[in-house]
């Protein structure tokens, strides 16, 4: 079985695959016309990718898989695999720790100002009393749509910051609310009203696309804070601008 990496991919993982049995073509830098052509060329049974974008025009006879080394795959044309007949597949949760550990990275950087103050160290200037007026997170609510690998993972760590937590999610119950520690919110609007910061971490799907907007916005507190790491298209970006 031939696989087409088209990707960068750990070489533990390369390794891995030829350990398998696999034959393994291995070219990171393929993209748009260049992949079509090398799928037509290579033939590969399977391809492997991470962030770059599988048309329908890429998909010939001999592909049978395609794999998304990462958890969302809003960039494989999933309708047009199915109708030809190919698997989709990816791997959710295995860098649910990392997002999580971007998402307060964030979250810090926006309450301590660490951006502003980098660049203005970086301008030789130190203004230790404009960025020590932070009012830092311990005690503020933070509110987390999604309750997957990452938004669990993001609640952990917010008790460990010891905020208050309210989570939107369809598939949580009120025993499982209790059972995090956290309150659940009705709707998206009752999150923001709710929230000191607002933290994004649901899936991609029909029902998330588009679902922060304008209404939304108006409805946070003055002053919160919002943080998406979870996928663009969830987000109306004319609205959040």
């Amino acid at each position: 079985m031939k696989v087409l990496v088209a990707d960068k991919f750990e070489e533990v993982g390369l390794q891995g695959l030829k350990d398998a049995g696999f034959e393994v073509v291995y070219d990171p830098p393929l993209k748009e016309d260049a992949l079509r052509d090398a799928i037509a060329e290579q033939k590969p049974d399977a391809l492997i990718v991470r962030s770059t974008v599988v048309t329908a025009e890429m998909m010939n006879d001999s592909l049978r898989l395609i794999v998304r080394a990462g958890a969302g795959y809003n960039t494989i044309d999933v309708d047009a695999a199915r109708e030809k007949g190919i698997r989709v597949s990816n791997c959710p949760g295995k860098n649910a720790a990392a997002v999580a550990e971007l998402t307060f990275g964030l979250i810090l950087s926006l309450d301590r100002r660490i951006p502003d103050n980098v660049l203005a160290l970086r301008q030789g200037k130190w203004n230790k009393k404009e960025f020590s007026q932070a009012r830092g997170i311990k005690g503020r609510t933070l509110g987390v749509i999604g309750l997957g690998h990452i938004g669990r993972l993001v609640v952990n760590r917010a008790k460990a910051f010891e905020m208050e937590v309210v989570v939107l999610s369809n598939h949580m119950t009120e025993q499982e609310a209790r059972d995090l520690g956290v309150s659940k919110a009705s709707d998206p609007l009752d999150l923001a009203q709710r929230s000191d910061i607002v933290a994004v971490t649901t899936s991609l799907n029909d029902k998330t696309r588009g679902m922060i907007g304008k209404q939304f916005f108006d409805a946070m507190r003055e002053g919160a804070f919002f943080v998406n790491t979870s996928r663009a298209e969830i987000v109306d970006q004319d609205a959040l601008l």
